[in-house]
């Protein structure tokens, strides 16, 4: 079990693993500085995991190379997590879970999701909700990730490392 001291050295070196990428491939949002994550986790009636928030109060949104973590902020408009989560949850014909907070689009309708319900010693797993599907049982919903840090570090970074070097150069 990690302890938040643990879980913050973890989005440290995460977050250092990032900051090797090109301007031009890697995008982030300004700290926030004020509640709006609180605000955010009262209106959802969810707690939001550690290393979500620790990556978002220091970087309000997260692009590398288009794949990203959506930030909370009223300037995103329709991208704002906020009016995402309101979104997939009352105004689409196939809605999310409540405990589903989608945090990255695929581009295609889909989104990862932290999967709120089963937040466990500040983190939560990373689920992949596909919006054409029909789920008798929110547990067929796929979970790929153990935690954002571990959907980070394969998603955003390791994916993008397959083909592409730091500096933006094709491998």
């Amino acid at each position: 079990m990690l302890v938040m001291s643990e879980i913050s050295i973890l989005c440290d070196n995460l977050l250092s693993e990032l900051y090797k990428f090109s301007d031009e491939m890697l995008s982030l949002g300004l700290p926030i500085g004020d509640d709006k994550l609180e605000i955010f986790e009262r209106d959802i009636k969810f707690d939001l995991p550690f290393d979500f928030v620790y990556i978002l109060k220091k970087h309000n949104g997260i692009s590398l190379t288009g794949t990203g973590i959506l930030g909370l902020d009223k300037q995103l408009k329709g991208s704002s997590l906020d009016k995402v989560y309101k979104f997939e949850h009352c105004e689409v014909g196939n809605p999310m879970p409540a405990e589903f907070l989608p945090f990255s689009p695929d581009g295609f309708g889909n989104y990862y999701c932290l999967n709120l319900s089963k937040f466990e010693h500040e983190i939560c797993p990373v689920v992949f909700w596909q919006h054409d599907i029909i789920y008798d049982d929110i547990n067929d919903v796929e979970e790929c990730n153990l935690s954002l840090l571990d959907w980070i570090q394969e998603v955003m970074i390791d994916w993008t490392l397959e083909n592409t070097n730091y500096d933006g150069s094709d491998k």
